[in-house]
């Protein structure tokens, strides 16, 4: 199975009374799975019990919540790493830090090698809808699976934060 895409004929001018048609492209948005669900397919795929299942599926969550507000990056299994971060804005005196300096706070995800592997490889199809909704053509992707690396993850610094690259003045870093 690949990922389902939509591109769907809108008009992307901002003129007022200009028309300018292009198609842009978005996901085809999937239910969102209730854990319950996940609970009931890991319980059958595993042969445990539903209630062993769903007393683990909250401890697990429970522990990647303690551990991540600690500072720490927490393995989800299969899946990659978690762990929390924040944008802040920097000061040149150390009289002037403070925590008014942030300005977000965010959970930052790291894929595993084996997510990125599965998603360079998974196939993408494309349906173009017009403007008036009616599908005029249909593609599969051809493309080189080329993976965006997330801007948190391209520039460590030794405390363990990254310098979102704008030449100071902002900063995120984990904690």
């Amino acid at each position: 199975m690949g990922i389902k895409v939509k591109a769907v004929e809108r008009n992307i001018s901002f003129e007022k009374n200009v028309e300018k048609w292009a198609y842009v492209l978005k996901p085809e948005l999937y239910n969102k799975l209730s854990a319950t669900k996940v609970i009931n397919e890991a319980s059958l795929r595993s042969g445990i019990s539903k209630g062993s299942m769903t007393a683990a599926w909250d401890a697990i969550g429970e522990v990647i919540k303690a551990w991540a507000t600690e500072g720490h990056s927490v393995a989800i299994p299969g899946l990659g790493t978690t762990r929390f971060g924040l944008r802040s804005t920097s000061v040149d005196d150390v009289n002037k830090v403070s925590s008014d300096l942030i300005t977000s706070r965010k959970i930052i995800f790291t894929p595993s090698v084996d997510i990125k592997s599965e998603l360079k490889s998974t196939s993408i199809s494309i349906t173009c809808y017009d403007r008036n909704g009616k599908v005029v053509k249909q593609v599969l992707s051809s493309d080189d699976g080329n993976i965006d690396e997330d801007e948190n993850n391209n520039q460590s610094d030794d405390n363990g934060g990254t310098n979102n690259g704008n030449g100071g003045g902002s900063n995120e870093s984990g904690f």
